[in-house]
């Protein structure tokens, strides 16, 4: 089993939230997950991810516009 982080991006100025998450799953491996509490939709995110071998799931979040999960593809 991988591991699960947190990342709250809400109230960043562009590009901040954006360079944060690549930061945080910067190495991360198959079974890793980022749980992202963002309130925009992040789609120049989304192009990288799917560059880069990345899936997500985006959900309506609880405190927050969105939650998204992001991990590598196998």
């Amino acid at each position: 089993m991988g591991r699960e982080v947190l990342l709250d991006v809400r109230g960043m100025e562009a590009p901040e939230p954006l360079e944060r998450v690549l930061e945080t799953i910067d190495g991360f491996e198959v079974g890793d997950v980022l749980r992202l509490v963002i309130d925009c939709r992040p789609q120049p995110l989304y192009r990288i991810l799917n560059r880069n071998g990345f899936a997500y799931d985006e959900r309506p979040g609880r405190e927050s516009l969105y939650e998204i999960a992001i991990w590598r593809e196998s």
